[in-house]
């Protein structure tokens, strides 16, 4: 890229919490939640339109003020996701992705029409490799397109954010006059994208402070960051960009994303909150929800959180070594910088045992933030009783395994009824498995296999006759012992290259293999007929269906 590019600077600097024309500053952060866009791009996920709205009320609880629901033009599927969620929540704002083609901003529009607060976001290319390899154009093109897609969108809605990709390994110069471009065409946000997590913190600092003091308009947008984790810098290059005056963070829910992830959203407003001496700014987030939103996503894309993941994994807030107990047992604050209770996590245990009744365990329930409905706490309860005949003492973690077994098995089109193996050292391994079908029919069929596993799957094949290859196994214990209850997460993959999710837990590992499975089958059984269902009308409305989406 060869073109002379003019750049017009600013001699005032804009100072980080100084008021300036136009957005200006603020002592806010804007929390932009990129869970059902970005989040979903990470490999081995696919989440349901109903999944996303799911996702997307609990982001509502959670107090973030933009969701961004999906790419509506990618597929039919997204596009009705972003059109649910619009529809569905009146608070935060919602947005949809878009590049800068004018089919793709149209379409985003029209998923866009029925939200409360409309937000188009369109992105390009704006390092030299990208333009050159992706978008073939140059740089003059790319600033072209950039004004008139801009345009275009300003035109459907007043909010519009643009997002130059692969920000940092833009040249600057070209990257002051994009901006500078964008905004006087109509863009209120402009979005800093590390698309590749490339720039250290004081690179990313540095280029946070250039943009403040030499794009002569900067102070009509708010300037935006989303950094990805492909170095581990992804929260630190945010908590940096906002130090320096950027008012809106885009960041997901534990870290899901891309390749290795993008800026945990509950990672960024803890940081925020708990170094308000440092920072000096404040989000809309209630963090009493912290908890309970990265179980919901870590349960309906798949992905487990780690243990000594900060803030939401199961050791973050759990003390082992004996000097760190006795400085607990004394104060806190000796070992904790977050009261637990801050992010939804009770700071005591109830221990319920088999002793319990019924009252206590939907009480504990409620203190953990689920809500049943009698039928499905009648079920938890009685497999909580099962349960508690196994273990002497039932943790949150165990209750929280119970629950997510009876949620998955509501939505079942086939249900696991019966798994009996015969296995050894010396033996065949062969599994009986019963079902229950979709009209309430029973469907029963054993099989042999290299294992019991390998038999029940081999099985569960054979009665439900949809073909598909199992892609990822991994068995983890929910809890310490040898009485843990075991969940078993799975992955399998159709012929058309799918890939589809299950979990299942058992202090049976078998039979939590077996429901893993059965949840991966459902899931791939109900996206099959949403896609059908979606052809059909695409076909009946002249539209182009799934398999005809850009």
């Amino acid at each position: 890229m060869d073109e002379e590019v003019d750049i017009t600077r600013n001699a005032e600097a804009r100072v980080p919490g100084k008021k300036s024309e136009g957005a200006g500053m603020s002592d806010r952060v804007i929390i932009f939640d990129t869970t059902l866009r970005d989040g979903e791009q990470a490999a081995g996920t696919s989440l349901t339109p109903k999944e996303k709205l799911a996702i997307a009320m609990q982001l509502d609880k959670l107090g973030v003020d933009v969701i961004e629901a999906g790419f509506p033009i990618s597929s039919p599927g997204d596009f009705e996701a972003v059109q649910l969620v619009a529809n569905e929540l009146r608070r935060p704002t919602v947005c949809g992705l878009a590049h800068c083609r004018p089919a793709a901003i149209d379409r985003a529009w029209e998923a866009l029409q029925g939200a409360a607060h409309p937000r188009i976001h369109i992105f390009l290319s704006a390092s030299d490799v990208q333009l050159a390899h992706m978008l073939k154009k140059s740089r003059l093109e790319a600033l072209e397109l950039a004004r008139e897609m801009t345009a275009r969108a300003k035109s459907y809605t007043d909010d519009v954010e643009f997002s130059p990709m692969d920000a940092t390994r833009a040249d600057v110069g070209f990257l002051y006059q994009l901006l500078e471009a964008v905004i006087d065409a109509g863009a209120t946000t402009v979005n800093i994208a590390d698309t590749v997590g490339y720039s250290t913190v004081n690179e990313f600092g540095d280029l946070i402070k250039g943009i403040m003091e030499n794009v002569p308009n900067i102070g009509k947008a708010c300037v935006s960051v989303h950094c990805h984790d492909d170095l581990g810098m992804a929260v630190a290059n945010s908590l940096e960009a906002v130090r320096l005056g950027a008012r809106q963070i885009e960041c997901t829910v534990n870290g899901i994303g891309e390749r290795a992830g993008n800026a945990a959203l509950e990672e960024v407003v803890m940081a925020l909150k708990t170094r308000h001496d440092i920072f000096n700014l404040d989000t809309n987030v209630d963090t009493t929800q912290i908890s309970k939103s990265s179980r919901v996503v870590s349960e309906l894309t798949g992905f487990l959180v780690q243990a000594n993941k900060a803030i939401v994994g199961g050791n973050a807030f759990r003390h082992q070594s004996g000097i760190h107990q006795d400085g607990m047992v004394k104060e806190s604050t000796t070992y904790e910088i977050m009261d637990p209770r801050s992010v939804g996590i009770s700071a005591s245990s109830l221990v319920l045992g088999k002793l319990s009744g019924k009252h206590a365990f939907r009480e504990r329930l409620a203190e953990l933030g689920f809500a049943l409905s009698e039928e499905a706490l009648t079920h938890s309860f009685r497999a909580f009783k099962e349960l508690a005949d196994q273990k002497r003492e039932i943790s949150d973690r165990d209750l929280e395994s119970l629950v997510s077994e009876e949620l998955r098995s509501e939505t079942q089109v086939y249900k696991l009824d019966h798994v009996d193996v015969a296995c050894g050292d010396h033996s065949l391994h062969s599994a009986a498995v019963r079902l229950i079908g979709p009209k309430g029919e029973i469907l029963s069929d054993a099989a042999l296999g290299t294992g019991p596993v390998d038999a029940i799957y081999k099985v569960i094949n054979r009665i439900v006759g949809i073909p598909n290859t199992l892609v990822e196994f991994t068995v983890n214990a929910i809890t310490e012992g040898m009485d843990s209850i075991g969940e078993v997460l799975i992955r399998i993959e159709t012929e058309d290259h799918r890939i589809y999710t299950g979990r299942g837990s058992s202090t049976d590992i078998v039979v939590a293999s077996a429901r893993a499975y059965m949840n991966a089958l459902n899931r791939l059984i109900i996206s099959q007929q949403t896609r059908q269902d979606l052809d059909a009308a695409a076909a009946s409305s002249g539209k182009p269906g799934m398999k005809e989406a850009d």
